[in-house]
């Protein structure tokens, strides 16, 4: 998490040092182990070191290795083994033993913009290129790290924290009009580039940018793969690879001996906290593994903990428990809901946020289990199809009679047949601002859009090009916005990982998580390894929605500047409504009235946020 930023004038006139600290002092708390700048005349970097691997090589930022190029990063280089490889391949001394920023410098060294081919794990990083004065930076491929810029004029101001670019003059603090309102139509941006300001955007998952005082290129290097298809001889070959890729992939991110999980009583995560214990034990010194996990006692049905309980017992991991039973929605709210970069709908937010509090108060990493269930759960209906048109009738047979006698039931199960919500264009937009951002037109053609499908995989392919569009799930978990020193990381998410479950065969293994539940053996007991997907016996949101606690929503004050894009007199009654998804759409505005006032005043400090929030 540790924080960058950096200042560019492509013009060849002064960076003022004054400027470049005032940047640098809205991100140090990013950095309690070390920070630095690096200014010439018309270019300026700052780094704030943040140490989650104590033993390992690091240096101090901004590096160079010859006094040309100079990198600032906040990264974390999987498969260095292979990478160390390669780069010696290729004539670079030197790569034996230093730290993940030299890694990504000496590769760019090696490799130029090509680089980032190289490279897996989280990162965002900048580059800048002296002789040349030339900028590269990249962001990692599924988006983990943030990375900010602002172009204006022959500047370019960058930082992987909002506030930072914010906090430099020369940006203007103007709101983006399209970006709220499609907050206010979808709940999320459509534009992964996009902030709430206008002129500040963001790097894409797996983008780049290359600047310099005659160019101005952004693009993306790399996108799933179609459908390729891996064949083992034994079926008991894929459980093992997998099991073999997510150990790897916990080790690179488990290089602490202080670790926190975000363990559910689930399959995914149990399966990591049990793979981290393993990493961690087989180093033969002391660890500090602890599971978190949110539960409801009395809000609704959850039997989280106790499953999590008898995770944690089976592990040998001790486990503590965040209850959301009195949490209230948009509790502490208005402390960190300016943080984000835009308008983030998350009323009980607050639950999450105690728990990776409650993790870092003796960790620096915590891991998730996300998102094991769209990875590794698909109808096998897709492969049957493809089966049949390419002809391959045994395989086609001997799938779907393996299908039957596991299943007990020779087709698999359609969804429910049920009355889907029609989605309602909000009454409460402006009309002004729909006429003048044509929001009915994008409206009908957000609902009206044919997803593109995937042979083989619709709803793993579905859910990685979510994460890459929308980039919202690790907004909730990055450090500008937390305040915390703590560093979340998806060893789901791990390179090797997702492109080996996009080439699995739906069936037999990604017929509810077969694959995973044959990885788990001799990790979980199996009252874990086997209990059945069952969601919530409700939402909790909804729960909240017909609290006591909650009645005030419908009489909240609107802040100025909410008249722009809302009339407040006709959103109607959200408390105790009948239809709970349209009343959570109905609470947008609010959300956008709790966001609206932090970006039309100095930012507080984020020490005090943080404290206030606490």
């Amino acid at each position: 998490m540790s924080g960058l930023c950096g200042v560019v004038h492509f013009d060849g006139t002064r960076v003022e040092r004054a400027a470049l600290r005032a940047m640098a002092a809205a991100l140090a708390f990013r950095g309690p182990d070390g920070s630095g700048l690096h200014v010439e005349t018309s270019a300026g970097l700052a780094h704030a070191e943040l140490r989650t691997d104590p033993g390992a090589p690091a240096g101090p930022q901004p590096m160079s290795l010859d006094g040309q190029s100079w990198i600032v990063a906040d990264a974390r280089v999987d498969a260095q083994s292979e990478l160390r490889r390669s780069l010696a391949a290729n004539g670079r001394e030197g790569v034996d033993t230093c730290g993940d920023a030299a890694l990504i410098l000496h590769a760019w060294h090696a490799w130029g913009e090509d680089c980032v081919r190289h490279l897996i794990g989280d990162f965002a990083f900048a580059i800048w290129d002296g002789a040349r004065r030339r900028l590269f930076c990249a962001r990692d491929h599924f988006g983990v790290k943030q990375f900010f810029f602002a172009r204006t004029g022959n500047r370019l101001v960058f930082s992987n924290t909002l506030d930072s670019v914010r906090a430099h003059a020369g940006v203007p603090a103007t709101l983006d009009d399209l970006a709220l309102a499609d907050f206010l139509l979808f709940g999320h941006g459509l534009d992964a580039g996009a902030t709430g300001f206008e002129a500040i955007r963001r790097l894409p998952p797996a983008g780049w940018l290359v600047a310099s005082e005659h160019e101005f290129r952004t693009g993306t290097y790399w996108e799933p793969s179609p459908d390729q298809s891996v064949r083992y001889r034994h079926a008991g070959d894929y459980a093992e690879r997998l099991r073999e890729l997510l150990q790897l992939a916990v080790d690179d991110r488990v290089r602490s001996d202080r670790v926190a999980v975000q363990m559910s009583g689930g399959l995914d995560s149990t399966t990591l906290a049990a793979l981290a214990r393993r990493s961690l034990s087989a180093r033969g010194r002391p660890f500090d593994l602890r599971a978190h996990t949110i539960v409801y006692d009395q809000l609704l049905p959850d039997e989280e903990r106790r499953f999590s309980t008898l995770a944690a017992g089976a592990i040998g991991l001790p486990v503590r428990h965040h209850s959301g039973d009195t949490n209230l929605l948009y509790e502490r709210f208005d402390r960190y809901a300016g943080r984000f970069p835009a308008p983030f709908h998350g009323p009980d937010l607050i639950v999450g946020y105690d728990a990776l509090r409650g993790a870092a108060a003796h960790a620096r990493v915590m891991l998730t289990g996300y998102d094991g269930d769209a990875l590794l759960s698909e109808s096998p209906r897709p492969y049957w199809r493809e089966l049949w048109r390419q002809r391959r009738l045994h395989t086609l047979m001997a799938s779907v009679t393996r299908h039957a006698i596991r299943r007990r039931r020779m087709w698999p199960s359609r969804p429910a047949a049920g009355p889907a919500e029609a989605p309602e264009f909000p009454a409460w937009i402006r009309a002004d601002l729909v006429e003048r951002l044509g929001l009915r037109e994008r409206w009908r053609r957000f609902h009206g859009a044919v997803p593109e499908t995937r042979e083989l995989r619709p709803r793993a392919h579905q859910a990685i090009d979510e994460i890459r569009r929308t980039t919202l799930l690790f907004d909730q978990y990055d450090p500008g916005v937390t305040g915390l020193a703590l560093e979340c990381r998806h060893p789901f998410l791990d390179l090797r990982v997702v492109e080996f479950c996009l080439s699995l065969p739906p069936e037999p293994c990604c017929i509810d998580k077969a694959v995973l539940r044959e990885a788990a053996k001799g990790l979980l007991p199996d009252e874990i390894r086997l209990r059945p997907k069952t969601p919530m016996a409700g939402w909790a949101g909804e729960r909240m929605l017909q609290q006591p606690g909650a009645r005030w929503i419908d009489d909240f004050e609107p802040v100025p500047g909410l008249d722009r894009y809302v009339e407040r007199r006709s959103i109607p009654p959200v408390w105790g409504a009948a239809r709970p998804l349209a009343a959570w759409r109905d609470l947008r505005p609010l959300t956008l009235n709790h966001w609206l006032p932090s970006q039309q005043r100095s930012c507080i400090p984020l020490e005090e946020a943080h404290h206030e929030i606490a």
